[in-house]
């Protein structure tokens, strides 16, 4: 019994392996176009390409209406033959709604260009209007692989799609003419190859097997996936804040800068969705069991602590090399962006904390829901009055920030008060205290080193060097603040060995 446990759980450790490379090779490859299209069109080519992206993930989520997330919850409850049918039915429909996408923001496209002052963006927008109409039906092969344990198509069907993008969209400017209008082109016939092969992989768990009735109502379907939209709909109100007032009040140059400079660290995202997802059936198993509240805070805090170990001292070097990084990634004319991406990455010091386990495995997702259209209403106003009193676009990075912030205190302090404890009681203070002071004082000195031996000029040298030294000097040094960085690491190795013997 034992023995089947640990396979399991080492399968589970292997399909959350490929899922994670799955997720980096799309950020890796969104950020090498990124890079190039950079180079290659003027702030103000680039910044209409990039509120035209803008303009269609804000829209994305409202008419994918939650589809995509119904493949992880209703096949697990089917046959593999009535999946088949599930599969295509809900493929069926992503295609229409796909279809009124377009036409949308065909016949939308001036409205939108007016309220986000660029009239180029009207022109842009027909161009581009095609593309829902075929890469949402594309949309869900990772919940379809993840729901039969096949998440290695993931991966392989990620980074395919990935580079087809990245051909095809970023090719033309290079080759022909540096216009975001063939990058658009690109745009429309990767969506049409990713379009051919999305439906070849959709169909590779079933192959072979007959297709059978389900009685899956579509009713079914939506009672389902709407509240979900309605959920995850104040998250989007939130984000599009950023956008639409750097568009409307300073351009698309200045939105260009802020587009590349305004970002968190992914792998911060990596970690804490993935500790959520590990965190959440434990505490709501605890919940239900009416556990001791001093254990379910202690496994809190635990996994705080991990997050920590792992975060802070990556954070720590970004921060530190915020300017040559954006330079290196986005070149010389992007310089300005780093100070966007110095705020950015601030919030990654506080959203290392994974609340949404602890308030969903209470059942209080009714807070929760209310606690992101509180989020939306309060950065939509902070930011307009940020930008009547102080017209800066640093105004808009640092209240979101600040807001971002709050936002994630104010629901701890609710759990807090549910658990009757205080909200300080949540926090590991003595150790987060000492990671953030070794991490901060070994960069410190290794900044030091760096730009005292390497020139400024050779960017690339001075970062790869820094990053490599400030590793080894956090490694010698860990014992004297009484830090293990490897406690994250030992226990996969020590599975691996266990499992190793167990085979031999």
């Amino acid at each position: 019994m034992n023995t089947s446990s640990a396979k399991g759980n080492q399968s589970n450790t292997y399909q959350a392996l490929w899922v994670g490379i799955a997720s980096f090779n799309s950020f890796a490859l969104a950020i090498v176009s990124a890079a190039i299209l950079s180079r290659f069109l003027d702030k103000t080519e680039y910044g209409t390409y990039r509120q035209i992206i803008y303009v269609y993930n804000t829209l994305l989520i409202i008419f994918a209406a939650g589809l995509p997330s119904v493949f992880n919850y209703f096949l697990p409850r089917y046959s593999r033959a009535q999946g088949k049918e599930i599969v295509f039915n809900i493929s069926k429909v992503l295609f229409y709604a796909g279809l009124v996408f377009s036409v949308f923001l065909f016949a939308s496209s001036g409205l939108i260009a007016n309220l986000l002052k660029n009239p180029e963006l009207s022109k842009g927008l027909k161009y581009f209007s095609p593309v829902p109409m075929l890469l949402l039906p594309t949309l869900g092969v990772d919940g379809i692989f993840t729901t039969y344990r096949k998440t290695v198509y993931v991966a392989i069907y990620s980074t395919l799609t990935r580079v087809l993008m990245l051909v095809f969209i970023v090719l033309p400017v290079i080759l022909f003419t540096r216009n975001y209008i063939y990058a658009i082109y690109g745009w429309i016939v990767s969506s049409f190859l990713i379009l051919i092969l999305a439906y070849y992989f959709k169909g590779l768990p079933f192959k072979g097997v007959k297709g059978e009735k389900s009685n899956l109502k579509f009713k079914e379907i939506l009672n389902y996936s709407i509240p979900l939209v309605f959920a995850s709909f104040g998250g989007i109100l939130f984000r599009a804040s950023n956008q639409f007032y750097i568009s409307r009040y300073y351009g698309s140059e200045v939105f260009a800068e802020f587009s590349n400079g305004f970002i968190e660290i992914p792998f911060v995202h990596m970690i804490t969705g993935a500790t959520a997802a590990v965190l959440m059936p434990i505490f709501s198993k605890a919940v239900h069991d009416k556990a001791e509240i001093s254990k379910i805070t202690t496994l809190f805090r635990s996994a705080l602590s991990k997050s920590v170990v792992l975060i802070y001292p990556i954070v720590i070097y970004m921060l530190f090399f915020s300017p040559e990084i954006i330079t290196i990634v986005f070149s010389e004319s992007y310089s300005v962006s780093a100070k966007y991406f110095s705020a950015a990455i601030v919030i990654n010091f506080f959203n290392v904390i994974v609340f949404a386990p602890l308030l969903l495995s209470m059942g209080k997702t009714r807070f929760y829901a209310w606690l992101q259209y509180g989020k939306a209403i309060a950065i939509w106003g902070v930011q307009y009055a940020a930008i009547v009193i102080f017209d800066s676009p640093m105004s808009i990075a640092i209240s979101y920030v600040v807001i971002s912030v709050v936002a994630i205190f104010v629901p701890l302090a609710y759990v807090a008060k549910l658990f009757k404890i205080s909200l300080l009681e949540l926090f590991p203070l003595g150790r987060i205290a000492a990671i953030s002071l070794h991490a901060f004082l070994s960069m410190f000195l290794v900044n030091l080193l760096i730009r005292y031996v390497i020139p400024y000029t050779h960017r690339l040298l001075m970062v790869v060097l820094a990053g490599l030294t400030y590793g080894g000097v956090l490694l010698l040094s860990a014992r004297l603040f009484k830090i293990n960085y490897w406690e994250i690491i030992s226990p996969l190795l020590n599975r691996k060995k266990t499992q190793s013997n167990s085979n031999g």
